[in-house]
């Protein structure tokens, strides 16, 4: 698979690169029949080339490929309407047949200024998570009072989950509520970064669109734990980072301060997810761009470093699903620990009160 995923990837940049030389530009056309074009089109007609153009622009294909280094690289990260694929396209085998997303679908999900109509991004989290639904499924069906085969390796992973981050970071009486989500969580970006690596395919997690819907799920669980513990009214209070009334001039100024610190912890799930998943993909397809950019005989080499990268890409993979889980976790535990705190210190403050009349009387 590591092999194919690498000879994948340099086929479709020398594809990409000498697209343009295959194609030949057409020939001048004679003056006369310029001219006579030009006196026989209609005025409405000059907009059927923009709309050639803007097809292509939106696709990112047809006759616009840039055959630059990061063009290529860029294509094969950011999101669009374009899946390709190997297959029979136009009545011949190609390896770079395309499915365009705007042409199948149409304006059937266009509802006004919302486009709903799914993107190449997209399209992989449906695949992962028809994989994801079709290996737990599975799995089940080999359940036994002495785990084998899938079943034993899944239960592995979910009692690592449990036993490892919800346990640990957010407390044995409150993991249980919090699990189910941390497990979707795991195993959504678990599948979506393995799927990121295979031929043809697209990583998910490198859209920010999509790192950042992670980290709001987070975000509202985390602030729901928060409240449940504290109660709404502490939960303002909380706001106020400690203060007591008598100084509640500095109110304005802590209260800014906790709330952009509440979306701290979302931004950095967001980042840390993308930029880890974007960083690999740009770093492999740099080392396979020398072969292009430099000469073809730095192939051993450029094909070496890239398959080190896409093993350490395979690690990072199952890395990332877990930093993610463990903060999650983290943050989520962090909500009941300050509960935990404020109960301490109310406490200690009365201890310290009932005791101050008995010192007075001594």
């Amino acid at each position: 698979m590591i092999a194919s995923t690498l000879v994948t990837l340099a086929l479709r940049a020398l594809l990409a690169s000498a697209e343009p030389e295959q194609v030949a530009p057409p020939a001048a056309a004679p003056v006369e029949q310029a001219a006579g074009q030009e006196a026989h089109a209609p005025t409405a007609g000059h907009g059927a080339p923009a709309e050639h153009g803007e097809a292509a622009a939106e696709g990112g294909h047809g006759g616009g490929h840039d055959a630059s280094l990061g063009a290529v690289m860029m294509h094969h990260v950011t999101d669009g309407y374009v899946v390709e694929y190997p297959g029979v396209c136009e009545g011949r085998p190609s390896w770079n047949c395309e499915w365009n997303l705007r042409e199948t679908f149409g304006d059937s999900l266009r509802f006004g200024a919302l486009d709903m109509t799914p993107t190449k991004h997209v399209i992989f989290m449906w695949l992962a998570s028809a994989a994801l639904l079709l290996v737990v499924f599975t799995a089940l069906r080999g359940k036994a009072v002495v785990p084998k085969g899938l079943y034993s390796f899944v239960e592995v992973l979910v009692a690592f989950v449990r036993n490892e981050l919800a346990v640990p970071n957010i407390g044995p009486e409150n993991a249980d509520r919090f699990l189910p989500y941390l497990l979707t969580a795991f195993f959504f970006i678990l599948f979506l970064n393995l799927f990121g690596l295979l031929p043809y395919s697209a990583t998910a997690t490198a859209n920010i669109n999509v790192t950042v819907c992670l980290a709001l799920f987070t975000f509202f669980i985390t602030q729901y734990a928060a409240i449940r513990a504290m109660g709404l009214g502490g939960f303002l209070k909380h706001l106020t980072g400690g203060v007591p009334a008598s100084l509640a001039w500095l109110w304005p100024i802590m209260i800014p301060v906790e709330i952009l610190g509440l979306f701290t912890k979302p931004f950095a799930l967001t980042v840390r997810l993308f930029a880890n998943m974007v960083a690999g993909h740009f770093v492999i397809l740099a080392l396979l761009g020398l072969i292009f950019a430099i000469s073809v005989w730095v192939f051993p080499v450029s094909v070496a470093l890239a398959l080190a990268i896409f093993l350490l890409e395979l690690f990072v993979a199952f890395v990332q699903a877990y930093i993610f889980t463990m903060l999650s976790a983290l943050f989520i535990g962090a909500a009941f620990a300050g509960h935990g705190h404020d109960e301490g210190h109310g406490e200690a403050h009365g201890h310290g009160e009932a005791h101050a009349p008995a010192e007075a009387h001594h």
